[in-house]
């Protein structure tokens, strides 16, 4: 999945290429990662929207289709769900300040959140 982020991914194909049955799958994948193969998905599809938003040369149109989404209403909702503004908005943000940091701490800390109700309280980047 992280790697085939864009790809339309279901429960039933990852099922049969983990040669379980999707119930099993789905029950199994929630036990190991904390959320649904679906919910997995779409975090690893905002991860890497904002790291393209952040460059700032793609329209949000542009960024959706990019990271595999097909509808970019859903992607919206999502994006603004899980990060907590909309595209737009995140893209018209300042980004310098993270500039220095090495993409896999930047990656770690601009992780979206899930859990509204026990938000991170991560330090500053720079």
């Amino acid at each position: 999945m992280d790697r085939d982020y864009t790809q339309p991914l279901d429960v039933p194909t990852l099922a049969r290429e983990a040669l379980m049955s999707p119930g099993h799958f789905s029950r199994s994948f929630r036990a190991a990662y904390g959320e649904t193969p679906y919910g997995y998905l779409m975090t690893r599809r905002i991860e890497r929207a904002k790291a393209l938003l952040r460059r700032g040369d793609l329209s949000v149109t542009d960024v959706c289709v990019e990271v595999g989404c097909t509808s970019l209403g859903s992607f919206s909702a999502r994006f603004s769900e899980l990060v907590g503004m909309s595209p737009s908005a995140y893209r018209a943000q300042q980004h310098d300040a993270g500039a220095a940091v090495p993409a896999c701490v930047a990656k770690v800390r601009t992780r979206p959140v899930r859990n509204r109700e026990a938000p991170r309280d991560p330090a500053p980047l720079a």
